[in-house]
């Protein structure tokens, strides 16, 4: 008997990559576009669900436009903080993608499932309301939160930093905010991981999770890191000058820590997430070309 997996926001990072897994043989995985099934519709969703005995959904939509989301505010949270209790009241097993947006970044360490949520802004406060629903729903619930979030598909940080390099040797980048750099294929492993141990294990554990790649960085780091595989690869390169928040403005404020602690998942489930440079130098790889050998990690 085949196991139907739905997928939401399969146009999205996580969700291409979730395309790209290896899944078992009786697992028929199913990625609807938005016209097939809009999450900004109670009833679209009761439909669509109802199309197959669903096993288990994975949650990758949302509404990520953190800037617009100040001006946006319904939209946010139509997207981010409802549609999520409509998918956990189905009763179906559920896997929701959420974000280290929700803690305002004043700890001083990695943040833990534990700590207390502080949204700075509208999109993280969304993303809290999602959680909460999700947490009240029908169905039995992972919440996994991750950040930083890199891949070779559609817009992220290393794709805008390889673009603007091209046309500028010197970028000025922020050194003040620190956090987890995560490839969106690691994060679909875990997400594949969990789903399957959702269908198969009716006593897995629930609740939040927090998966991020290993280590951490500045922005500053992280793209100084780029354009050092880059160049290795005969890509594009840039000098990284180091400049504070306060001297890039944006509309929504931004968690000045956003690192989140794997202690949790990694006792529960026995991931064990790779160093966030590995998961960068596979992207680069798969836009660029290969690196090659570099002599070890920059410090």
């Amino acid at each position: 008997m085949k196991r139907h997996i739905l997928v939401t926001g399969g146009q999205g990072q996580v969700g291409l990559e979730l395309a790209r897994q290896v899944w078992p043989d009786d697992v028929v995985t199913h990625f609807p576009t938005r016209d097939t099934l809009d999450l900004a519709s109670q009833a679209s969703i009761s439909t669509y669900l109802q199309s197959f005995d669903f096993a288990a959904i994975i949650n990758c939509a949302a509404y990520t436009a953190v800037d617009k989301a100040e001006t946006e505010r319904g939209a946010a949270f139509l997207v981010n903080g409802e549609a999520p209790g409509w998918l956990a009241d189905s009763g179906v097993p559920l896997v929701h993608v959420s974000t280290d947006y929700v803690f305002d970044g004043t700890k001083q360490g990695y943040y833990t499932e534990n700590d207390p949520v502080a949204p700075l802004g509208v999109y993280g406060e969304s993303k809290r309301e999602g959680e909460r629903a999700v947490l009240a729903g029908q169905s039995r619930s992972i919440i996994l939160r991750t950040a930083w979030v890199l891949s070779a598909h559609r817009g992220n940080f290393l794709k805008t930093m390889l673009r603007v390099a091209a046309a500028n040797p010197t970028l000025r980048v922020v050194d003040d905010q620190r956090g987890c750099p995560t490839g969106a294929a690691d994060i679909a492993t875990v997400l594949r991981l969990l789903a399957l141990r959702l269908i198969d294990d009716r006593a897995a554990p629930l609740g939040i999770y927090h998966f991020v790649n290993a280590g951490e960085a500045s922005w500053c780091d992280l793209a100084r890191e780029i354009f050092r595989l880059s160049a290795a690869a005969g890509g594009p390169q840039a000098e990284v000058e180091a400049i504070t928040t306060a001297e890039y403005p944006t509309p929504a404020r931004r968690p000045s820590n956003s690192r989140l602690s794997t202690t949790r998942i990694t006792a529960d489930f026995g991931i064990d997430p790779r160093d966030w440079r590995d998961a960068v130098r596979e992207i680069i790889e798969e836009l660029v070309g290969p690196v090659g050998d570099l002599g070890g990690a920059a410090q």
